[in-house]
């Protein structure tokens, strides 16, 4: 037994069985002297059929303790490769081999004793070096399932201390313990299929039972199904996958798909790990956990997250928190290429949207957006590359008159290849309207893929894709303040949201169900706010309800799509009160859920609003308090949070736009009079009277090389913006032949 294996074996933290090393050896002939149940035992090695069960991580992560615990439990033989296959065939101890022929040597030789590695239906420790060789892993990997144990770095150098290791395979002198294995970690990424997060502090015995879950979750995929809001459990035998619901969007039933046994939830342990992670390494972790690995690999994943988080944000952070005043701290949103939070969400959407995307169709995706989803989609979409950009196609429908300047001119400057933006002489909630109509006639779909070979798809938030990234952020911000020693872990904060589709205060929501200490989600309304009304009484009442203008254009909406999810959610998923509810107010503009769940519903969100001239007054009072710069969104949240948050806990605040979109409003609000006409020259001035947050880079480029161009304008008919979604297909796409 290597060096390394004994001192890890006598480690009180890591620990061997009680039983000893004759029961070990005994499991790994199937002759365990424990008390078992064959049934048992079998049921469960059943999970792997004849493939082996392959623990890969660093050294010092009890690979070796814990392979042997899980052998057990599932009754397989274990094999180790330091013991059972280095040292067999170079007939020497590991640390013997290492000194005699150094450590480049030494990795390729393990590597071909590897390559010649033979077995199935076990349970196979490799050692912490075996990923940096790719024949021998891929080699290994092909005879079964590898899983990562995912340990804190400083668990392990504390460990390895322990053990008297000050060197490791690969460590070059001069290189600190810490740099080689946050080096070594990308292999490990590059070869995982599943990933065993382990808190700080875990025993043996949990992380054995992480793996053993983990390796059952990898075999039943018909557990992380997906259900319509409208359609009762068990009334189809129909399995609904995470890939499905990315390209349908909505339910055939007209309905909002959802998880069917809700999210998973993290221990705080685990929510620990995180907290020291970087914003894309956060994601991948939780997403991973929400995205079922036969649906979309980890491996490929994280190729998707790593480009949807890297230089085209602005900040490296992606989604810093900062200290606003007193208990109030923003968490800034806007650092993506469009500046808005759409981007968190929109960045990531068309890479699983391509990534999921079947081969024998065209797919023209079709959003009706406020303002900021559009160039979000635009610019998220635009990104794909090759047969994926060539087959998606990206039409955005906006209201003419209810956008800022900066937001129309970035959604109309995509006019090249598969997409493009065309405005309406009307409200979002007619665009939205239409749009799901498009969806529900079946004439129509027909129509557009036998005659066109093209199916219609949506990014708007009621698309499950576009509204699971944005649990990341909400649960970022908390561990940003744990990070930063504002709170301890367990300890509440609120969060303010300026709402309008209640896609982001939804998230927030489903980011608590996960084990984010969340106490209150409180959701901002403007002056239409429909949102707060319903929330403080249970009546949602669009009737003779005009959609007003506002300063914060982006929450002008009345009929808010995920208020379907929320009630499914707080009604413990009675389906049958939602599908009444919602066609109830498409036939009368009218519901109220029953007196019980408005108490469930305040319990779980608050809410308020905000006048025109309290959000401007806003802006002004803590730019002049602090130089900082607000949004006209952002100001809703800062208003509603200073009259409904007692102050015991902190609230963070969703500043979801950049100030420069919204130009104009922060001018008026600011007391400025000269006002350049050009919107370039108006982010300038702007910038000027802030310290902080900085001039949105990106969003100056859009404008630079935009300009004012003419674009579409659509009269307010549904036939109309039929006839656009026709034309947009029969210039994006080859018609069938």
């Amino acid at each position: 037994m290597s060096q390394e294996k004994r001192l890890l074996s006598s480690d009180s933290s890591v620990g061997l069985l009680d039983a000893g090393w004759f029961a070990l050896r005994a499991v790994r002939c199937c002759l365990s002297p424990f008390p078992t149940s064959r049934s048992w035992l079998s049921t469960r090695a059943s999970l792997l059929g004849h493939k082996n069960l392959l623990l890969m991580g660093p050294p010092g992560a009890g690979k070796t303790t814990v392979g042997r615990v899980v052998a057990h439990r599932l009754g397989l033989p274990v094999i180790d490769v330091d013991d059972d296959i280095l040292e067999k065939t170079w007939k020497m101890p590991v640390a013997a081999k290492l000194a005699a022929v150094g450590g480049q040597r030494f990795l390729e030789e393990e590597g071909d004793a590897l390559c010649n590695f033979s077995a199935s239906g076990c349970v196979v420790s490799l050692t912490g070096s075996n990923p940096l060789h790719t024949a021998a892993m891929q080699h290994v990997k092909d005879s079964g399932l590898v899983v990562y144990l995912d340990v804190d770095c400083e668990d392990i150098v504390q460990r390895l201390a322990r053990m008297k290791v000050n060197r490791i395979v690969g460590q070059e002198a001069g290189a600190s313990m810490r740099d080689i294995l946050r080096y070594r970690k990308q292999f490990y990424e590059r070869w995982l299929n599943v990933r065993v997060l382990c808190g700080t502090g875990d025993t043996v015995e949990e992380v054995a039972e992480k793996v053993v879950k983990a390796v059952e979750r990898y075999q039943n995929r018909d557990a992380e199904t997906y259900v319509s809001t409208r359609t009762d459990q068990g009334s189809s035998n129909q399995k609904t996958y995470f890939s499905d619901v990315v390209i349908e969007g909505l339910a055939t039933d007209g309905g909002l798909y959802v998880p069917k046994n809700g999210f998973p939830k993290l221990d705080a342990r685990e929510w620990l790990r995180l907290a020291d992670m970087s914003y894309p390494e956060r994601a991948l972790v939780l997403l991973e956990k929400c995205v079922h690995l036969l649906d979309v690999p980890p491996v490929d994943l994280r190729t998707m997250i790593f480009n949807a988080y890297g230089s085209n944000f602005s900040s490296e952070a992606v989604a810093p928190v900062k200290h606003l005043t007193n208990n109030q701290y923003v968490q800034e949103l806007f650092h993506g290429p469009t500046a808005s939070f759409k981007d968190l969400a929109l960045q990531l959407m068309p890479q699983l949207f391509a990534y999921c995307l079947p081969q024998m169709c065209n797919y023209l995706i079709l959003v009706a957006t406020s303002g900021d989803t559009g160039s979000a989609v635009l610019s998220g979409f635009s990104r794909l590359s090759g047969s994926d950009r060539h087959r998606t196609g990206v039409l955005v429908f906006f209201p003419e008159e209810g956008v800022s300047e900066i937001q129309k001119l970035q959604m109309t400057s995509y006019r090249e290849g598969n997409a493009r933006a065309v405005s309406v002489r009307s409200d979002f909630d007619f665009c939205q309207r239409s749009i799901k109509r498009m969806f529900g006639e079946s004439g129509l779909s027909g129509h557009l893929a036998v005659e066109y070979g093209t199916v219609l798809s949506t990014a708007n938030s009621i698309n499950w894709a576009r509204l699971l990234p944005q649990v990341v952020y909400h649960s970022s911000a908390y561990l940003d303040l744990c990070r930063d020693g504002v709170i301890k872990f367990g300890q509440p904060i609120d969060v303010c949201i300026p709402t309008g589709n209640f896609g982001n205060a939804m998230s927030a929501v489903y980011a608590k169900q996960m084990g984010i200490p969340i106490r209150k989600v409180i959701c901002a309304s403007n002056h239409n706010r429909i949102v707060t009304d319903f929330i403080t009484t249970g009546e949602c009442d669009l009737r003779g309800r005009p959609l007003m203008p506002s300063h914060s254009p982006a929450i002008d909406i009345l009929k808010s799509s995920n208020l379907e999810r929320f009630i499914h959610h707080v009604s413990d998923g009675d389906s049958r009160l939602v599908r009444e509810l919602f066609t109830r107010l498409d036939a009368q503009q009218h519901f109220r859920v029953p007196g019980p769940l408005v108490g469930r519903i305040q319990r779980e969100v608050q809410a308020g609003w905000c006048s025109e001239d309290d959000c401007l007054a806003a802006i002004q009072s803590v730019r002049t308090q602090t130089g900082y710069v607000m949004d006209t969104h952002t100001a809703v949240a800062k208003v509603v949070a200073d009259r409904l948050q007692d102050g015991s806990c902190p609230v963070v605040l969703c500043a979801t736009a950049h100030y420069g979109k919204f130009a104009p409003a922060v001018f008026e609000a600011l007391d400025i009079q000269s006002i350049p006409e050009d919107p370039v020259e108006q982010l300038k001035t702007l910038a000027s009277a802030a310290s902080g947050p900085e001039t949105h880079r990106d969003m100056m480029r859009c404008l630079e090389e935009s300009g004012r161009r003419r674009h579409t304008v659509c009269q307010p008919e549904y036939s109309v913006l039929v006839e656009e979604v026709e034309n947009m297909i029969q210039d994006s796409f080859l018609k069938v032949m």
